[in-house]
């Protein structure tokens, strides 16, 4: 595990029937229900594990706006401010800071291509800043490395994921929200074409509508019903070092072959950028064409394949099971997938190459975690057109826990048929099936 999680109680009563249930309580499934409680809807927020127990808690807890695809843009900069606010509203330490993200690199290619969707970026009103090598050099200052440039954006943060959700969490249970822990969603319960409710380990609760943002475990829930939600699962691998000295002022730092977070406590989430590994399974197989550009892509080229036991047991395996039978969520509370060894060990040595001063630095420990990824690396944010009173927030690509406070009002809005905060049409689902999803220019 990546740190001990805050903790939450579950709410005293069950419930047996309520506006809405949300699946999930990661990031975005708990700011949903937080967001619909405030709007005085009745809201049940169910979880087969502990609230922010997997890909939640195992993130960076990078908080940014900088190189955010184009079309997700405008939710991150919305979510930014949501950071903020929720820190008031909820009278919770989110670990939110707005300290800074800071990248830099020895390619020329990069910082073109960082100028070309800075200017992009502006147009959305987002401003960041290009950094020669002077300004590389001097803003990430004691590392070995002669940066040829950079770009500093001043504006985004950083955030304690142990902290965050849990916070949010109990916020919403004050608003209203019914929470069950250890209380997987084993169906939907269906009559006359749509969603009436949820079948869980513990019994029906009655429901007009229900959200999936399940994660890495959305796409096998939702298939029993015949929705295609195309996700490859990416495990990736981070560490937290002991506590040593503050090497830059910014709170995060992308370098070539290593990134960092300075956590609150004084110590670092460390991983190597774009690597991790991914499973081979029935559901990777049957998506595979759909990911054919993006494993084809410089981002494919980083990840490693294995064949291991979740081939049949994990989320992206085949199997049937009915409503009053033990589900495959129960069997797998929490997903804690192994670290992988190389990549401590990687970001280690790259990170005391480059600051010296780090040197004999500890790591405290070191985790693995599942990245729901989709083929074109933009969330599904959506109502399911097959089965009215479905809606799916999942595929979020390493994104959701930056994004997750905007994805839960926008969920939130789309639920309650109200203006959205940002155009949805790029989030919607159908974008797989009718061959207008997006193609980012890296995967060229």
């Amino acid at each position: 595990m990546p740190a001990q999680v805050q903790t939450v109680s579950d709410s005293v009563s069950f419930p047996t029937e309520v506006d809405v249930v949300v699946i999930g309580a990661g990031i975005v499934g708990t700011c949903t229900a937080y967001e619909l409680a405030r709007k005085g809807v009745s809201v049940a927020l169910l979880e087969k594990g502990i609230v922010g127990g997997e890909q939640s808690s195992r993130n960076w807890g990078w908080v940014r706006q900088q190189n955010r695809d184009l079309y997700e843009l405008p939710l991150a900069m919305y979510s930014l401010r949501r950071w903020e606010e929720l820190g008031t509203e909820t009278g919770r330490d989110l670990g939110f800071r707005r300290s800074g993200i800071l990248y830099c690199t020895k390619e020329e290619a990069d910082v073109a291509r960082w100028e070309k969707w800075g200017q992009a970026a502006r147009l959305r009103g987002f401003h960041s800043q290009i950094l020669r090598s002077s300004e590389a050099n001097e803003r990430a200052s004691g590392g070995t490395s002669s940066w040829v440039g950079g770009v500093w954006s001043p504006t985004d943060g950083r955030a304690e994921p142990s902290l965050a959700v849990p916070a949010i969490a109990e916020a919403a249970k004050e608003n209203g929200v019914s929470l069950q822990q250890n209380c997987a969603a084993r169906g939907l319960d269906i009559a006359n074409g749509r969603v009436t409710g949820v079948w869980t380990e513990r019994g029906l609760v009655k429901a007009s509508t229900v959200v999936c943002a399940g994660g890495a475990w959305a796409s096998r829930f939702s298939h029993r019903y015949g929705i295609e939600v195309p996700v490859a699962n990416i495990s990736g691998t981070a560490i937290k070092t002991t506590p040593a000295p503050q090497i830059i002022q910014a709170g995060c730092l992308s370098a070539s072959n290593f990134v960092l977070r300075r956590r609150i406590d004084g110590s670092y989430t460390v991983a190597v950028p774009g690597r991790g590994t991914l499973d081979i399974t029935p559901r990777g197989m049957r998506y595979a064409f759909k990911f054919y550009q993006m494993y084809r892509s410089k981002i494919g080229k980083k990840l490693k394949y294995r064949l291991n036991s979740s081939f049949w047991n994990g989320p992206d395996a085949f199997s049937s099971w009915e409503n009053d039978e033990v589900s495959p969520f129960e069997k797998n509370r929490v997903l804690d997938p192994a670290p992988d060894g190389e990549l401590v060990k990687l970001a280690l040595k790259n990170l005391e190459r480059e600051y010296p001063v780090l040197k004999g630095i500890g790591v405290e420990r070191a985790w693995g975690g599942l990245i729901d990824t989709s083929p074109d690396l933009v969330p599904v944010i959506s109502r399911v057109e097959q089965l009215p009173g479905y809606v799916i927030a999942a595929g979020f690509s390493g994104h959701g826990f930056a994004i997750g406070p905007g994805a839960g009002r926008l969920v939130s809005e789309i639920v309650m048929n109200e203006t959205p905060i940002t155009d949805i049409s790029p989030y919607r689902l159908s974008r797989f099936s009718d061959g207008s999803a997006i193609r980012r220019p890296e995967m060229m």
